[in-house]
């Protein structure tokens, strides 16, 4: 069988450029942050500005103050176990399978609300806050688990997030 289009010619750019990004199951910039665990697969600089990347395991009990992007959409896919999300007003839970999308300006956060950790992805679009969690995130220590956050954290972060557009919110 012929291929039924005009075979485009082979010293064209799209036949060998390489823009493409691999990370493997192993690689990322791994970093504990308010209770969590993070693994960055990409970020902004890898994906020229599209989009950063996240691998998320939340203990139980575990996740982030509420609080709004300015410069980003948050998207959520969860992988395993029971995360209540705050969006806005309303409270929901989402479990394996489930998608969650969070417009910039959107007040939200999740919390681990099952009985053993719960994995999920994160995509930031356009990319770039990512970079917040390689700068301010501790570097995780084997046989230990990641502390979990109080106020005196993130009070010390509120200049590093005003920077990033993110705003600490009420629950």
């Amino acid at each position: 069988m012929s291929f039924p289009f005009p075979v485009p010619d082979k010293n064209d750019p799209r036949w060998t450029a390489r823009g493409g990004v691999f990370v493997r199951r192993s690689e990322g910039t791994h970093r504990w942050l308010a209770g969590d665990t993070y693994t960055i697969k990409v970020t902004r600089d890898d994906t020229n500005g599209s989009l950063g990347f996240i691998e998320a395991t939340v203990p139980p009990g575990a996740g982030p103050v509420a609080h709004s992007h300015g410069n980003e959409d948050e998207a959520f896919y969860v992988l395993s176990g029971h995360l209540e999300f705050l969006n806005g007003d309303e409270l929901q839970v989402a479990e394996a399978g489930d998608f969650v999308f969070i417009p910039r300006g959107n007040r939200h956060r999740f919390k681990n609300v099952g009985d053993t950790d719960a994995r999920m992805l994160v995509i930031f679009t356009p990319g770039g806050h990512e970079k917040f969690f390689v700068d301010n995130g501790d570097e995780p220590r084997p046989g230990e688990q990641p502390p979990q956050w109080g106020p005196e954290r993130y009070a010390r972060l509120v200049d590093e997030l005003l920077e990033q557009n993110v705003t600490i919110l009420p629950e």
